[in-house]
């Protein structure tokens, strides 16, 4: 296992930025971060998560799709999609590594989203193991280990140095590329650290919340419980927690007039609004508490249904936090729990 002392890290990050455009996590306000272009002498945030997930630099919130120009009854379609450049986006979570495998089974099923693939192809995943979990944390009951996270190249902090591991041929490819950087480490003391984070996550608030309960096959049972009444009153389809969230893929495709043309873009949507999917006849969920109960059950029902039982949440913990009236999918988990 590589290693670069703790107090060379901007050094690395101005020789990876040389190649390629890195993005790292910076302060935003306190105990807040997101994800920035770097820029020489930027200091990495040691905050825990970004308010928005690394989902963003592969399904942006806006993206233009294709431009109309018209002409009488003439009708010329441009293709604007480009070749992207080569990225890096240094030091993402656990949960967020593991909403690349989700959102991989949206938009690389056929027909494949080529917009979507281009990123993929190009943007190398630098993941950072967790320390110093947050009560609002609960990615272990989706089968993540926090300590040991996926991407192309995983990194562990002992507080005095970076560990690099190498996980794909990406980031083979990567560690290479900045192995000048790096030296040979004793990751005895790491072991340690991650067992120390290990007990640590063990006794937290959530660590007991169990997914048993859910899954393709607990459809009916769920969809027809009561409980949602009570569960969504409150709730006023603001939209937070779909934007927030690192898994969620639904977007709309709109039309813009520019008067020179005509310009499609799509951007995010969220099952949480009364105008979602508006088809010809109207929304085929007409009440919030349809809409409320669509988000959780494609989470936990739906999508295990039909991606071989992997659930759709990352227990991230950011509609914990950010949900105007607290509710979130923790609330519901507990709620329709089968005793």
């Amino acid at each position: 296992m590589l290693k670069i002392a703790a107090s060379r890290l901007n050094e690395l990050f101005d020789a990876i930025a040389e190649k390629q455009t890195l993005y790292i996590p910076v302060d935003r306000e306190p105990n807040t971060a997101e994800y920035k272009k770097y820029e020489s002498g930027m200091t990495m945030s040691s905050a825990l998560n970004t308010v928005r997930s690394a989902k963003d630099f592969f399904f942006p919130q806006t993206e233009n799709l294709a431009e109309f120009k018209v002409e009488g009854k003439s009708i010329e379609v441009k293709d604007i999609r480009q070749e992207n450049e080569d990225f890096v986006v240094f030091g993402v979570r656990a949960c967020d590594a593991r909403s690349f495998s989700i959102l991989d089974k949206v938009f690389l099923s056929e027909p494949v989203d080529s917009f979507y693939k281009n990123r993929r192809d190009h943007g190398t995943i630098v993941t950072m193991a967790c320390t110093k979990p947050a009560e609002t944390c609960f990615c272990t009951v989706f089968g993540i280990d926090p300590t040991v996270p996926e991407g192309d190249v995983s990194v562990f902090s002992d507080g005095e140095n970076y560990f690099f591991l190498d996980r794909t041929e990406k980031g083979t490819e990567f560690v290479k590329s900045v192995e000048n950087f790096l030296e040979e480490g004793d990751a005895a003391k790491l072991a340690q650290v991650q067992e120390q984070a290990r007990s640590v996550i063990k006794k937290l608030p959530l660590a007991g919340l169990s997914t048993d309960s859910f899954g393709g096959d607990k459809l009916n049972e769920h969809f027809n419980s009561e409980k949602w009444a009570e569960l969504s009153e409150a709730c006023i389809g603001c939209g937070t927690c779909t934007f927030v969230c690192p898994t969620c893929q639904c977007y709309d495709i709109r039309d813009f007039d520019t008067g020179h043309g005509i310009k499609r873009f799509r951007c995010w949507d969220s099952c949480m609004y009364s105008d979602f999917t508006k088809m010809a006849h109207g929304n085929p969920r007409t009440s919030q508490l349809e809409r409320f109960r669509q988000r959780f059950m494609h989470k936990l029902v739906y999508f295990p249904a039909n991606n071989d039982g992997e659930f759709g949440c990352v227990g991230c913990g950011r509609c914990l936090a950010k949900c105007p009236i607290s509710m979130n999918i923790v609330k519901v988990m507990k709620a329709l729990e089968v005793k």
